[in-house]
């Protein structure tokens, strides 16, 4: 990615050149989620130090931060609860929040799952609801379906417009669409 496509960014704004690609686009975004989840792992790590070190003052890295109690104690839970050692830097802190509360091994498996196969941080949390209650969770199909440039434009200001991930975006509305035009399943 080259250093052109963005300026630093300030505390409240980010700007883009106007022109860069969509490639250009993702890896920036890509970026900057990364710099978000080491964020919050910098946060946990900090907030434990100060613990040991100062005893619990919350209130100090309130006023520190300026986040909320709850977010506070939230990073400091999952750097308590996953160890450095088990933590997979290809996942998010997201992801690791989702493990937190199981054992050790067990995370080690879910985290290792979910790095093997892609799966964002919702996915993660939905196979290990299934696991909870004995459910078969059915394996993901890929669909792929080409449009022009115009057409997947106009997808991706819509999934913004509704707040959601492209991918979410398209699977609901086909969805809907298939809900629309056949019978419920089993019929």
């Amino acid at each position: 990615m080259h250093a052109d496509v963005m300026t630093p960014p300030r505390a409240a704004s980010l700007e883009l050149r106007s022109s860069m690609t969509f490639d250009e686009w993702a890896g920036v975004g890509e970026r900057i989620a990364r710099i978000a989840s080491g964020a919050a792992w910098a946060l946990g790590e900090w907030l434990l130090f100060g613990e040991r070190r100062f005893g619990a003052r919350y209130r100090s890295a309130i006023e520190a931060t300026d986040l909320d109690y709850q977010t506070l104690r939230n990073y400091a839970w999952v750097a308590r609860s996953v160890d450095a050692g088990r933590r997979r830097e290809e996942l998010s802190f997201q992801h690791h929040a989702e493990v937190a509360s199981l054992p050790g091994p067990e995370q080690d498996l879910w985290l290792h799952r979910a790095q093997m196969h892609g799966w964002s941080r919702n996915e993660l949390r939905r196979r290990m609801r299934a696991d909870r209650h004995g459910e078969r969770v059915q394996p993901a199909t890929v669909v792929r379906v080409e449009v022009s440039s115009d057409v997947a434009d106009r997808w991706r200001r819509a999934a913004e417009a509704a707040d959601q991930a492209l991918s979410e975006w398209v699977r609901a509305v086909t969805t809907a669409a298939a809900d629309a035009t056949l019978p419920p399943p089993g019929r």
